[in-house]
């Protein structure tokens, strides 16, 4: 894969198209003099404008009437926070301006996830600093997972009853689990998932790709690792499969199981697991010939894939097996394929199919006999893998083990990773501090017994840092 193949958010229920954007944003900003707090909040819809009363009209009358706005008004956001109805990033220029004027004080805060402070800057900026989108953005690329918690509980005096939207389109495009994705922060995942976020949203909008799911940002970051780049052939990770082969597979399934990638198939497990129509996602990957991106979401997913609750809300039986399903489809569009290639007699064609297709099989096959016991494996790394003092050797052995006592590697040839190597000096002299003091409390816990409480939040930099370019 190339970089520019790579998936990278901008500084109804369902796919929410650009059509229902344009339709439901408002069509101008509020100046800032006439922008309230209740209408800056990005949870609510447009509310209806408050009908005038008759000039003549005495004063109960016009109590009266703005008594029925109100409580139509109420109605309405009752509705829309009961359904969730998500509604394009409707914050006014100047809220957003104001935040990046915040950002210098704001950061840090996040960076140290106090969520005390952040309520205190919170308040102290007052009127026209609620938790917008973009916001609640910044919480994420940080990862702070006590002020998002905060924020989407929203009960916290200061807060004033605004709280953060789990299901808002931003104003590029994209949503909070898109960013969380990117992020590969499975702990933010899960927050935002308890918090009503739905899986099965897309991006929409010109300023980014359209019709992303979360599960795509996740598979395709996943396929730009470092450790996929540098150990696989490039041609093989963005062609089709015509240029792969069985030892292909084998590579890229021992790299799979390094714990280096952990928290990058973690991210992707979690999130297939809430995605809808699981085959038909799989299905686009394979129908395309990315063997690499097959390989990601059929280990980290194969539970649910082979338990069928994958297409549940498919009209497929859901008590099928999914490796069943995909195997039989792309048996079946072989056939096809063979019969029209002879049809317009093109004898050379058909071997490319066949060979395309017999390296997805043997893929497929592969993880959906040893798929359990490699997933297994793999969850048993531990959450920080720099800590583990296992070399690659061992793990590619006990890969090449799992592999055997399937059916596969029976040759016994050594599967040849090269030297494998993050990026270096990705952290601050605080992080490493941290870092090291990590290294340290692992280490004493062999002996000593439970690990200390120590500074969090170098790991998700260091992971992504480390292994991605960006």
């Amino acid at each position: 894969m190339t970089q520019d193949a790579r998936v990278e958010l901008p500084a109804p229920m369902e796919t929410l198209h650009k059509e229902a954007v344009m339709e439901t944003a408002p069509h101008e900003d509020k100046v800032k003099d006439g922008s309230t707090r209740e209408e800056m909040d990005p949870w609510n819809p447009p509310y209806p404008p408050c009908a005038p009363g008759p000039p003549v009209a005495d004063m109960n009358v016009h109590i009266r009437l703005a008594q029925e706005w109100l409580a139509q008004k109420r109605a309405i956001l009752a509705t829309s926070r009961a359904t969730k109805i998500i509604t394009p990033d409707r914050t006014p220029e100047w809220v957003n301006v104001a935040l990046f004027k915040t950002l210098p004080r704001l950061t840090p805060i996040l960076e140290k996830d106090s969520h005390r402070r952040f309520l205190s800057l919170f308040e102290c900026n007052g009127q026209g600093n609620d938790i917008t989108p973009e916001t609640f953005d910044n919480i994420i690329v940080q990862n702070a997972l006590q002020c998002a918690k905060v924020a989407l509980k929203g009960r916290a005096p200061e807060l004033n009853g605004f709280r953060a939207n789990p299901n808002y389109m931003t104003q590029y495009g994209y949503f909070p689990l898109h960013r969380a994705a990117e992020m590969f922060s499975v702990e933010m995942i899960e927050l935002l998932l308890r918090h009503g976020a739905s899986a099965n949203l897309s991006t929409a909008g010109p300023a980014v790709v359209e019709g992303l799911l979360l599960l795509h940002v996740a598979v395709e970051n996943t396929c730009l690792h470092k450790y996929l780049e540098d150990s696989l052939f490039h041609d093989q990770m963005r062609q089709d499969c015509s240029v792969a082969d069985v030892k292909y597979v084998y590579k890229l399934v021992h790299l799979l199981c390094l714990p280096e990638l952990k928290i990058f198939l973690d991210t992707v497990r979690l999130l297939a697991k809430h995605t809808d129509n699981l085959l038909d996602q799989l299905w686009i990957y394979i129908k395309d010939g990315n063997i690499a991106h097959t390989a990601v979401l059929l280990l980290a997913a194969q539970e649910h894939i082979r338990t069928g609750t994958c297409h549940k809300s498919s009209k497929v039986n859901s008590k099928l097996d999914g490796f069943a399903i995909i195997t039989s489809d792309i048996v079946h569009k072989n056939t096809l394929q063979s019969e029209a290639c002879e049809n317009i007699m093109d004898s050379n064609q058909p071997s490319k199919i066949n060979v395309n297709n017999a390296t997805l099989l043997s893929l497929i096959d592969l993880i959906s006999r040893a798929g359990a016991d490699l997933d297994s494996y793999i969850r048993a790394h531990p959450k920080v893998p720099y800590v583990m003092h296992v070399s690659h050797s061992e793990v590619l052995e006990r890969a090449s083990l799992i592999l055997k006592e399937h059916g596969y590697c029976r040759t016994g040839g050594r599967i040849d990773i090269g030297n494998l190597c993050p990026y270096e000096n990705v952290l601050s002299n605080e992080d490493l501090r941290a870092k090291s003091a990590t290294e340290v409390s692992h280490h004493a816990a062999k002996e000593e017994g439970p690990i200390k409480k120590i500074s969090r939040g170098w790991e998700l930099k260091y992971a992504r840092r480390s292994f991605f370019p960006y």
